[in-house]
């Protein structure tokens, strides 16, 4: 999760043995907001092509709908460098533009989660679905629907901006389950400290993903989770720590210490 932290990712980028025009940068989400230079770090990436890819985390979200009105910007909010920039509309052109979830090479990317229930087939089919109505030219009506914690049960029969918003919620802002399959939206806190019944999403039984290797972010206080099918990568550079990079191909890590400042909490 970069979040605005340019001068971060900058150094990190620095540090991998990138190949142009042979390897790509994947991005877990939340490119923007709480950091310095949320315009800068958009720039970037969107000048990199093909080269960078990257799924959208619930901040980026949160940038459209405040960029259309559908959302009031809060105080610990760092987008005017966006809004206010000449170039902002194809900075948030370019933001809406991105998916939900990316498959490629067998490892499925998303921004926080997944439901037990959803095989990565379903999971694709749901993201894409979220990507159409924001790729629309009725994008803004959704972001106006976008918001809220219902449903917090999962049915494949839920239609409209209420399936819509159910699949941004999981895709996007999940952390916990509860034991009867609810998703449970305001506890942030580590494994080892989150009350009982609740149980983090990757640890849900019989997930239907389990042998499906995924990169997720947006969990900062999970910190650095590494297994052979699972790779969680928020480290809370925004917040003070590191900015983590992971080679896909065997596993290896890259950090760099944030050099953005410290984000207000």
């Amino acid at each position: 999760d970069v979040q605005g932290c340019a001068d971060s990712l900058t150094a990190l980028v620095g540090q991998l043995p990138f190949r142009r025009n042979q390897d790509q940068l994947w991005f877990v989400g939340d490119l923007v907001n709480r950091g310095p230079q949320s315009a800068k770090v958009l720039r970037m990436i969107r000048a990199a092509g093909p080269q960078a890819v990257s799924v959208l985390g619930n901040h980026d979200l949160h940038l459209l709908a405040v960029s259309c009105g559908a959302r009031t910007p809060s105080l610990s909010d760092t987008l005017d460098d966006v809004l206010d920039a000449p170039d902002a509309h194809e900075l948030v052109e370019f933001v809406r533009h991105q998916p939900l979830a990316h498959h490629d090479q067998g490892v499925l990317m998303v921004h926080a989660g997944v439901l037990p229930g959803w095989t990565t087939g379903q999971t694709l089919a749901l993201a894409n679905e979220v990507s159409k109505r924001l790729r629309s030219t009725h994008w803004q009506d959704f972001m106006h629907e976008m918001y809220g914690n219902a449903p917090a049960h999962w049915r494949d029969g839920l239609r409209g901006h209420t399936r819509l918003r159910a699949v941004v919620n999981v895709l996007t802002r999940l952390r916990y389950l509860r034991s009867n399959g609810e998703i449970e939206f305001k506890c942030k806190t580590n494994p080892s400290a989150a009350p009982a019944g609740l149980v983090p999403w990757f640890a849900a039984p019989n997930r239907k993903t389990a042998r499906q290797r995924m990169v997720f972010g947006h969990w900062s206080t999970l910190g650095l989770r590494v297994g052979p099918k699972l790779m969680g990568l928020d480290t809370g550079c925004v917040w003070g720590s590191f900015l983590t990079a992971a080679r896909l191909d065997d596993g290896a890590i890259f950090q760099q210490v944030a050099i953005d400042g410290r984000a207000s909490d």
